[in-house]
């Protein structure tokens, strides 16, 4: 059922590809930006910050416009070239103990709006608009839409085949993540992947709601403004990173509120004693190790939370999740948090060291109180999906994380 479609992706120059392509434009700080537009001509970063040549922040369609100046430039220059042949493109990413391998291609927007290809998390419409706006303006996409779909064996069988051949491009990034790319232009294949894909009943975004989103949006004016539509331009397909279930990797993002809601810590405890067993681990560094279980820093020492089993409705996939359990019985309730998307109250974190960090943060008298989970699972994530539900805010961290413009979608049908 679902669909998959080739594409003549624009990409870097062999020997430039390392230099071109870029982690998202978010991840960098002011200063290691500043770095990489001094020292290096060819970053990707210098088509989305172009404001950087003539020392000016733009922004708006000037900035979308200058946008595709830029892009146009690299072209020109020939620091990126479109390929002649519509292929699918394999892409791996090994990074330590994780790797993963996957499709890019396009995947259809129809799909999209028929629920074949489910989603989890809310959107805002504003940036829905802005960026379906954005790109219709710049006329590319850079950074694929990671999804995921069951393992099968007759997709991992023609993926095995196609990566024993000479890759297109591979290198190492100075953060020590390992990315490979082959191009499948050979029809037969290019078919073969797309009957086996038709068997795939859904595809679930794992990161980039509001890419798809707004690729939506932008097929349905396209749509609207073109009375020669065929179904099959550009705009109808969503560039899109397809990767087994089974290769995902999901992480947890604790949470840090700032203040207890005019409680003491001890009535605040008192108050966790409705919905919690409750034990002290004082300065022992503690995490949780399974559902509905999560540990809490307060005051100096480290807390274990049991759900209580009869308190508590599990009354659908939502309610099921440790993120909605701790809105319902803790943040909401307790600490009055009621957005937890823009609550200036609570913060989110994240990463290996992300309980050491939460702790000196809480000492230092930036938080009153913190607290960790164990990370969500895939099964939890498609549940949602299936129940047309949406997860709380930051209940997950996905990886992989994916590099921009290895291969760029260009929405410009004249272009061929």
């Amino acid at each position: 059922m679902a669909v998959i479609q080739p594409f003549k992706a624009v990409r870097p120059a062999k020997d430039k590809t390392p230099f071109v392509v870029s982690r998202s434009y978010e991840e960098y700080s002011k200063k290691e930006l500043d770095c990489v537009l001094n020292y290096n001509p060819f970053s990707f970063l210098h088509i989305i910050n172009p404001g950087y040549r003539f020392n000016k922040t733009v922004s708006g369609m000037e900035r979308f416009k200058l946008v595709h100046n830029r892009y146009s430039e690299f072209l020109e220059d020939q620091i990126l070239f479109k390929d002649t042949e519509e292929s699918f493109y394999i892409y791996k990413i090994e990074k330590n103990d994780f790797n993963c391998c996957g499709i890019i291609c396009g995947t259809s927007t129809e799909d999209y709006r028929n629920s074949i290809i489910k989603k989890h998390e809310n959107t805002i419409e504003r940036r829905e608009k802005l960026f379906a706006n954005y790109l219709n303006a710049v006329k590319f996409k850079a950074e694929p839409v990671l999804m995921i779909y069951p393992d099968t064996n007759e997709v991992a069988s023609l993926v095995a085949s196609e990566i024993k051949n000479i890759p297109e491009c591979h290198f190492t990034t100075p953060d020590n993540v390992t990315h490979t790319l082959w191009k499948i232009s050979e029809k037969r294949t290019l078919k073969n992947l797309q009957n086996e894909f038709a068997k795939v009943n859904s595809l679930y975004i794992a990161d980039g709601h509001h890419r798809s989103s707004s690729s939506n949006l932008l097929s349905l004016r396209a749509k609207k403004e073109n009375p020669g539509h065929t179904g099959r331009e550009p705009y109808n397909f969503i560039m899109s990173y397809l990767i087994p279930e089974s290769e995902i990797k999901i992480f947890e993002f604790n949470r840090m509120v700032s203040d207890l809601n005019g409680h003491t810590p001890e009535e605040f405890l008192v108050k966790l004693d409705k919905f919690y067993t409750i034990k002290n681990f004082g300065n022992q560094l503690y995490r949780p190790h399974r559902k509905h279980h999560f540990s809490m820093y307060l005051n100096g020492s480290f807390y274990s939370l049991y759900l209580r089993k009869k308190v508590y409705q599990h009354s659908d996939a939502l309610n099921k999740l440790d993120t909605q359990i701790l809105y319902k019985t803790i943040l909401e309730p307790i600490l009055k948090i009621k957005d937890l998307r823009n609550d200036k109250r609570i913060q989110y974190g994240h990463g290996k060291r992300n309980v050491l960090k939460m702790k000196d943060e809480i000492d230092k008298g930036n938080f009153a109180v913190g607290f960790g989970l164990v990370p969500l699972n895939v099964e939890e994530i498609k549940a949602i999906a299936d129940a047309g539900l949406v997860m709380p805010p930051k209940s997950t961290y996905i990886e992989p994380k994916l590099r921009s413009a290895l291969v760029i979608y260009d929405l410009d049908s004249a272009k061929g």
